[in-house]
């Protein structure tokens, strides 16, 4: 035994990396307990090894704005810059406005502030989180991480065409002719089986770079440049557009609010554009909440969040709808996915300096796209390098080639000639085959990014504990958390009963939400 256990140790002391020395330390351990017979100590080995790997290995942010513009980052996305203008101008203007703000107080900050909770309580990603809580709960962490993996797979590729159309703009060249060129220009760039893939894969070996560079030295430091950036931009563009000639139209229409023009699938819009543009429901303020000090204040931090991500989409809204309805008219509003490649190429040739405005708009465009795609991968690569014990480096090696044929297949599925179809179900059309691009998006917006938030709730609010949950708002008594028995309410709730009215009509009624 003597001789074994010194062959051991002197490899031990042979091994260069932390990680190898904790290895190898684990197996001496391992072996002394397996030859003396206490069997019952190897679990505690076990945890005790994860921990020794786990917290030598992650990060941590390096003060509280850091955290702030970080996690502002990942809610601040496409969903605010391209869809909510659309939306709001689908449906109604200044009511969908104010019912966005209230769901966003009352659903989406209550969801914000359990994930926070969750992951600076367990100091792990999302899958180590609930595993550490409740390991029958450790399902709606892989929720979370397979919703994860989905979108970002096609987020790299939008992010590549928004790429495509900022390097249109900045090398001078320019839309002309008849009106139906933008559809043309658009259609057949994502139609084409090899540039958007490239150039999506430009787009995520860039957030990869990042990544790499760590949590306070890559997210955070990008952060604090492209977040103030992102600002300044919008609030340019936000002026240039309610200055131009019969902007106010479109200004009264955002702000004009019609209770006479309420329905129910202007409440589920509403409900379903918060969750996306909060970032909630995936595990991704799990991961970041995971970063943040114990002196932190996760109610005011949360709130900073939903004010920031808000504030961003009002601003978009201020910079896209004036525009719009000087060149379109009500009309122009809603395009879907086409909105922002083909409507606004269309407003912006059609105004004063119209070149410019269209870069900044898809300058703009890609910050929002790549400080969401960061935290994307980020959550993905922190849950794969502490549940597998691999190396950040190592878990995106793993993670490249498949993400990339999926993200592929997103790209060539964009042309349905090509017969790249999956199945998908609702209770209105029944079993369908539809093109996979389609049913990526269905699959992680219509299905998984709602369940994975009722998840939380529920495990919230009825598993682990308000009380726990608030004790962590707290600080162990040194804050004062006023909002507990509301939080409470909405937690255990109205939350889950928004969440489950999502899922009625996406489920039963066939409802697109993205």
């Amino acid at each position: 035994m003597i001789s074994q256990c010194n062959r051991l140790k002197g490899t031990l002391r042979s091994e260069k990396t932390l990680r190898s020395r904790t290895q190898w330390l684990w197996k001496l351990l391992h072996f002394i307990l397996k030859y003396t017979r206490e069997p019952s100590k190897i679990e505690e080995l076990y945890n005790l090894r994860e921990d020794l790997f786990v917290q030598k290995n992650r990060g941590e942010w390096s003060n509280h704005l850091g955290f702030i513009l970080a996690a502002a980052g990942s809610a601040v996305g496409l969903g605010n810059i391209w869809k909510f203008p659309g939306k709001l101008g689908a449906n109604g203007g200044g009511l969908f406005l104010l019912i966005y703000i209230v769901v966003v107080a009352v659903i989406g900050l209550t969801i914000m502030l359990a994930e926070l909770a969750i992951g600076r309580a367990t100091q792990k990603n999302a899958v180590g989180a609930f595993r550490q809580l409740n390991k029958k709960w450790m399902f709606a962490g892989v929720i979370g991480m397979i919703t994860l993996f989905v979108i970002l797979s096609y987020y790299s590729i939008v992010g590549g065409w928004i790429m495509k159309y900022i390097a249109v703009y900045v090398s001078g060249a320019h839309f002309s002719g008849a009106a139906t060129q933008y559809q043309d220009f658009f259609t057949g760039f994502i139609t084409d089986p090899i540039e958007p893939v490239l150039w999506g894969l430009l787009f995520l070996g860039l957030c990869i770079f990042i990544i790499l560079k760590g949590v306070a030295e890559g997210i955070e430091k990008i952060s604090k440049i492209l977040m103030p950036a992102l600002f300044l931009l919008l609030i340019a563009t936000a002026i240039r557009s309610i200055t131009l000639p019969k902007a106010m139209e479109g200004v009264r229409f955002m702000l004009h609010i019609d209770f006479s023009t309420f329905h129910t699938d202007m409440l589920v819009a509403a409900v379903g554009q918060a969750f996306f543009s909060l970032s909630v429901g995936m595990g991704i303020l799990i991961t970041y909440g995971s970063y943040v000090g114990k002196q932190e204040n996760l109610m005011k931090s949360a709130v900073w969040i939903c004010v920031l991500d808000t504030l961003v989409a009002i601003l978009a809204a201020f910079a896209i709808i004036p525009a719009v309805f000087v060149t379109m008219g009500a009309e122009g509003l809603g395009m879907g996915g086409g909105f922002a490649f083909m409507a606004l190429p269309n407003v912006f040739a059609s105004i004063p300096g119209g070149i410019i405005f269209g870069a900044v708009f898809f300058i703009l465009l890609f910050l929002a796209a790549l400080t969401s795609a960061i935290s994307i991968l980020e959550s993905i690569v922190a849950c794969m390098s502490e549940e597998f014990h691999i190396t950040r480096r190592k878990a995106v090696v793993w993670l490249f080639l498949p993400l990339m044929l999926l993200a592929a297949g997103y790209s060539l599925s964009q042309l349905e000639s090509r017969g790249l179809n999956l199945p998908w179900f609702d209770m209105r059309n029944g079993l369908q085959l539809l093109p996979m691009n389609a049913v990526m998006e269905k699959f992680t917006d219509n299905l998984m990014i709602p369940l994975g938030a009722l998840c939380f709730c529920v495990f919230t609010g009825w598993v682990w504990g308000v009380q726990k949950a608030t004790d962590e708002f707290e600080n162990e008594g040194t804050l004062r958390f006023r909002w507990k028995k509301l939080w409470s309410l909405a937690i255990r709730y109205l939350a889950p009963a928004a969440i489950l009215i999502i899922l009625y009509f996406t489920i039963c009624e066939g409802m697109i939400l993205s």
